[in-house]
């Protein structure tokens, strides 16, 4: 009886489940392949400030990895954690919802992406709400929801400018666009709660260099900087956050008042390639230009973990959603170009463009050097990140939720979730920002796992 071979993809990102869509179904006979993630589902990063801000509900962020191949087709997936790693003996170690499991593999792709760095401004592990899953979206929301009920209870004044204060820190991508979405909730959410007036509602972004989005043109960047001063939020540049405390955010010169603190910033390897034993460079494996890790036969690494030359301009990829897509496609090319003898080719992208939504329908963007802005950049944000939608049932439902935004008011329902018997989930309380004593029933959560998140 002829032995199974198996190709092993770790990791269940962009470029994991691209190139996923493209091996299931072509894989010569005697193949399998095997699907290892540590989430049943794959999450699209640049949506969950959209989550945060209630524009779209939290399914509608993620795909399931198991729609995304034929189960009649030889593909497995197992939802589990890689714990170990033998690259001589070629075989994994992961702990799964049935116990400890090996998987062997002829050939292993790296796709595990990286995780939050919570540690780069002091207190902010402790005092600050990182933003890399849709459970952080989820909690992000749930504490502004809780903020803002807590401000109509409040009756000194400066205490409620204090719980109505919401300070973001990084002035990239995701700190521009979680500022616009807040604006846009807490604007939809006036209506209901009478102390949440621009008295005492306030969003401040902090970043530390002198402009917002360094990624594109220094006029994109000012664009996005004017939008958000007349919407109401500050945009405080240059300086850099010193410490996060239960009171606010120490910046070099200054102290913010606020008692939700958003990060932004900050990424570190994935646990497992820190047990890989490989050599790192800033925290990812460096790669050859096919994809493959030199002197390591059968072993390959994409997305935000890999460090992947591009042949296109002779640089870096940047750990973006656009790349990390592209390297799917040519991990798959390459990877079935080895299995049948032929030669691999060198990844070689040209960049499209890289795009923000601000928030109340504008957006800024460079499209093949074109810049864009206002609402002609927020539509195309949208078509792109609806394109990349795996089925077209998910397409649908997403397209329909922005339809029914676009005519009526976010959804401002608190979910906790209460179990019988009482229980319910850990939740941050205003107690450590405000003072007051915190209810034993409600202890602050401990961090969990992040997925790193990607843009355009």
């Amino acid at each position: 009886m002829e032995l199974i071979k198996h190709i092993v993809i770790v990791g269940g990102g962009f470029a994991g489940t691209t190139a996923i869509r493209q091996l299931d179904g072509h894989l010569p006979p005697g193949y399998e392949l095997v699907i290892i993630s540590e989430e049943s589902y794959t999450t699209f990063n640049p949506l969950l400030p959209e989550i945060l801000g209630a524009s779209i509900f939290p399914e509608q962020a993620v795909a399931p990895i198991r729609e995304l191949f034929n189960p009649r087709h030889a593909t497995r997936f197992i939802m589990g954690r890689v714990v170990a790693a033998d690259l001589e003996r070629r075989n994994l170690t992961c702990t799964t919802l049935h116990g400890e499991l090996t998987v062997e593999y002829d050939q292993l792709v790296l796709a595990c992406g990286n995780r939050a760095r919570l540690d780069m401004v002091p207190g902010a592990a402790q005092h600050a709400l990182p933003l890399k899953t849709v459970g952080d979206a989820m909690h992000v929301r749930n504490v502004v929801l809780r903020r803002l009920a807590t401000m109509e209870l409040e009756l000194d004044p400066a205490m409620r400018r204090s719980l109505g204060h919401f300070v973001v820190i990084g002035g990239g991508f995701s700190g521009v666009e979680v500022a616009g979405q807040l604006l846009d909730c807490l604007r939809s959410a006036a209506r209901y709660y009478p102390h949440a007036g621009p008295e005492n509602v306030h969003v401040t972004v902090v970043q530390d260099i002198d402009r917002l989005l360094p990624e594109l043109p220094a006029s994109l960047g000012e664009e996005a900087h004017r939008s958000l001063l007349r919407r109401g939020a500050s945009v405080v540049l240059g300086k850099r956050a010193s410490q996060v405390t239960p009171q606010g955010v120490a910046l070099n010169d200054q102290f913010i008042a606020a008692s939700t603190v958003i990060v932004t910033i900050g990424t570190r390897p994935n646990e497992l390639m820190e047990k890989l034993g490989l050599p790192l460079e800033h925290g990812r494996l460096r790669v050859q230009p096919d994809l493959s890790v030199a002197g390591r036969q059968g072993l390959w690494a994409v997305g935000d973990c890999a460090l992947v030359p591009n042949a296109f301009d002779q640089n870096a990829s940047p750990p973006t959603a656009q790349f990390a897509v592209r390297q799917g496609r040519q991990l798959a090319a390459n990877l079935l170009a080895r299995l049948q003898g032929r030669d691999c080719e060198a990844f070689n992208y040209r960049n499209r463009g890289m795009m923000a939504a601000i928030g109340h329908r504008k957006g800024v963007g460079e499209i093949y050097g074109v810049p864009l802005a206002g609402l002609p950049a927020w539509l195309a944000w949208r078509f792109y990140y609806l394109s990349q939608m795996p089925t077209l049932r998910r397409k649908l439902r997403v397209m329909m939720e922005w339809l029914w935004g676009a005519f009526f008011s976010v959804d401002l329902t608190h979910l906790r979730f209460t179990r019988s018997g009482g229980e319910v989930e850990p939740e941050d309380t205003p107690a450590a920002s405000t003072g007051m004593a915190a209810p034993q029933s409600a202890p602050a959560p401990e961090p969990a796992p992040h997925e790193a998140a990607e843009h355009t």
